[in-house]
């Protein structure tokens, strides 16, 4: 799992340049999609899915398709001692937009940032 998330990110360094602005936030939740996909998706057991990362002069989206699964993406709180749980509750803090498709037995998780914005890091 490790060596399928890590390529996930470098597409998202190849997509944005490693000195975009923007490039922290959208590899990390890029990084927990990709995990979600492996860990709670049929993608999981020797399965695939895909990354894509589209940016233009307005917003960054990155889209996460795998093989689907029996629930539909949920946010779900956890408690503060879980050590797992974060990764759509994460999206959902730090992207602009985010929503998902399913359909065909696959599911899209997307997200969107704008350009425009300040990245996570950034203190004002």
């Amino acid at each position: 799992m490790p060596s399928q998330v890590a390529r996930a990110r470098e597409l998202v360094g190849a997509a944005l340049g490693r000195d975009h602005p923007l490039y922290d936030d959208v590899a990390l939740l890029t990084s927990e999609l990709a995990t979600n996909a492996i860990l709670h998706t049929k993608s999981g057991a020797g399965g695939s899915f895909t990354v894509s990362v589209v940016s233009s002069a307005a917003v960054v989206r990155v889209f996460v398709s795998d093989g689907g699964s029996e629930e539909p993406p949920c946010v779900c709180r956890t408690s503060t001692q879980a050590t797992s749980g974060r990764g759509l509750p994460l999206i959902e803090a730090l992207s602009d937009r985010w929503g998902f498709v399913r359909e065909a037995g696959a599911t899209t998780v997307w997200f969107e940032m704008s350009q425009q914005r300040l990245p996570a890091w950034v203190a004002v």
